[in-house]
């Protein structure tokens, strides 16, 4: 018996990366899962199927496309017919397109906004009502150290993961007297397959070692001089959902090896 166990984790962008080690975290705390996200090369059956054997929950997949409001919409109704009740939300999906701000095309501007701040807003008004209903509640909007600071050719990333910031203190805030909390974790560069696609290109580009493309994409960024774990930040979602947390809301957590601090 997981401390959350019972509960129901609606953890979007959950197939791979950050997300899929969060479901895996969050389903052995004792949360059935509801996973969802889109992969070419995913068996999606294998990992409903690997993560309901390990950790003894259930899960259901969702294939919403977050752009789409209505589909966000079935998404928590399904949620909700399986389970009772999504009691967890975590806000992880997001798109990525680089770009000066003057050659930054509109179709990836739009993109942008929908998936990582206007489905965080769509699933959360969502699922408060069943939240202050019950009592108890929590979400976590996965925002980045660009929520904290700024970077080039990334106008898009960086407004989005600082909107984050700011939907976080104010749900925060209109949540405080219902049982939910609301709180935002600002990753560095973490270990996902985005980085690690990074990593091997330059060495690919370059034919140098591992650790010296493992520099190269670090260079300038968390002072550790190491890729942020992800499970390490799903282990902190999991306790922001814990019972030694309750008083923890609208707090926006760095987890980025001290970069926010340099």
């Amino acid at each position: 018996m997981g401390p959350l166990s019972g509960k129901c984790a609606l953890i979007t962008g959950s197939v791979r990366g950050l997300g899929l080690a969060a479901a895996h975290r969050f389903a052995s705390a004792g949360c059935n899962v509801i996973l969802s996200g889109f992969d070419a090369a995913l068996d999606v059956e294998a990992l409903r199927h690997e993560i309901e054997t390990r950790y003894e929950v259930r899960t259901i997949y969702s294939g919403a496309d977050l752009r789409v409001p209505e589909e966000i919409e079935a998404m928590v109704s399904a949620g909700r017919e399986v389970f009772g009740a999504i009691d967890i939300l975590i806000n992880n999906a997001v798109v990525r397109h680089t770009a000066p701000v003057e050659a930054f095309g509109t179709t990836e501007w739009d993109e942008g906004i929908a998936v990582n701040v206007s489905a965080a807003f769509h699933a959360i008004r969502l699922t408060v009502p069943g939240m202050k209903q019950r009592g108890w509640g929590r979400i976590i909007n996965v925002s980045s150290i660009y929520g904290l600071r700024g970077a080039v050719n990334r106008v898009n990333y960086v407004t989005s993961k600082t909107a984050l910031i700011g939907l976080t203190r104010a749900v925060a805030l209109e949540t405080v007297a219902s049982g939910i909390t609301c709180n935002a974790v600002c990753p560095g560069t973490t270990e996902t397959p985005v980085h690690e696609a990074a990593v091997l290109a330059s060495m690919a580009a370059d034919a140098i070692p591992r650790a010296d493309a493992e520099r190269r994409v670090l260079s300038g960024k968390q002072p550790t001089g190491r890729f942020v774990s992800a499970d390490a930040v799903a282990a902190l979602m999991v306790f922001l959902c814990g019972p030694d947390s309750a008083d923890v809301t609208g707090a926006v957590l760095p987890v980025d090896g001290g970069w926010a601090s340099s």
